[in-house]
């Protein structure tokens, strides 16, 4: 009789190394953590080890999430298994910048002050164009990728669709700006519009309350593809209890009413940074854009639930056959390999 391997392990099998990026993420994290408790010292205006800190957290829930989804393809899964290996790497590459940016108690990003800061952000900014590519790669493989039900499937085609668009973002912010240019201190780029990179921000965050910020748009958008996955399956656990939701079809037009409302959220947010307005100071044409898109959410959701059937069964639920179904939850529960 085979003893059942340890839950963990069968986790780490899904994708090794982006497994392995995640399971140095989380030593980073606690690193970071003893970092912010001994060392006072600030760069642009933050904790030195607060940026670090964030990234390391962002950048294991992505790892993970990633690793699950790669493991469960029913089709391309050595392509995406490279393309994931690619994305490990890009990801590992940068944390390592940063932290080594960190312990420096300099700037990580835009930094072009000397020839080996120079460098360092050259090698992220190819990292990072690495990532963006191996990501479309993986993105447009989950378009072969299918769940036990329809609206879950939705959901994660296009969380990763969402999330691909808001890192695609961060290419915003790689620019210099006309301030830097007319006053060259070495620094080519920057997350704030308006002002400088350093004013006061949102506590741990960090995103500015008096300017626009475009890591906002970019952090909205790169993890829609855990946001909108969880909203699919806090609904399918709620069919089981609530009637209206009992029917896939009826949780199916829930997720699209709420991709549709987080894509246009993220396009207010956008044109918010590069307005050079503040988050916690939204304005004019801005404000109006975001209440809009709250009540058509409000009222598109309203609408489906009205006029959805009361414990209708689901006709969007794959066969236990299907690339969705039992070989999913096999992978999953280790009894066949990634």
């Amino acid at each position: 009789m085979t003893t059942p391997r340890p839950a963990l392990l069968r986790a780490f099998d899904w994708h090794r190394p982006l497994m392995a990026v995640a399971a140095l993420m989380v030593l980073c994290s606690v690193v970071c953590l003893v970092g912010a408790a001994v060392d006072p010292r600030q760069v642009t205006g933050a904790e030195v080890w607060l940026k670090p800190l964030k990234f390391s957290l962002s950048i294991l829930v992505y790892s993970v999430t990633w690793a699950w989804l790669i493991a469960h393809l029913p089709r391309f899964r050595r392509l995406a298994h490279v393309s994931g290996t690619v994305i490990a790497v890009a990801l590992a590459v940068e944390q390592v910048a940063i932290v080594g940016a960190a312990a420096a108690g300099i700037t990580s990003h835009f930094n072009v002050s000397t020839g080996f800061s120079a460098a360092v952000w050259g090698v992220m900014a190819v990292s990072i164009t690495v990532l963006y590519l191996a990501t479309f790669v993986t993105t447009v493989l989950l378009f072969w990728f299918r769940l036990p039900t329809r609206s879950l499937t939705v959901a994660v085609r296009a969380g990763a669709a969402l999330a691909l668009v808001g890192i695609g973002l961060a290419f915003l912010m790689t620019g210099p700006t006309a301030a830097q240019l007319d006053d060259w201190q070495g620094i080519a780029g920057a997350h704030t519009v308006g002002l400088a990179d350093g004013g006061p921000g949102l506590p741990v965050l960090g995103w500015s309350t008096v300017a626009g910020d475009l890591r906002i748009p970019h952090f909205v958008g790169m993890h829609a593809l855990q946001l909108i996955p969880l909203l699919a399956i806090g609904l399918d656990l709620l069919g089981r209890r609530v009637r209206r939701l009992a029917d896939d079809r009826v949780r199916t037009r829930l997720v699209v009413v709420a991709v549709a409302g987080y894509a246009a959220g993220l396009g207010v947010l956008t044109v918010q940074a590069l307005a050079g307005q503040s988050i916690v100071q939204p304005s004019g044409p801005v404000l109006v854009a975001g209440w809009a898109v709250v009540a058509a959410v409000v009222i598109a959701s309203g609408t489906v639930l009205v006029t959805a059937p009361r414990g209708r069964p689901s006709a969007d639920t794959p066969p236990p056959s299907s690339p969705g179904g039992v070989r999913a939850e096999r992978v999953a529960s280790g009894e066949v390999r990634a």
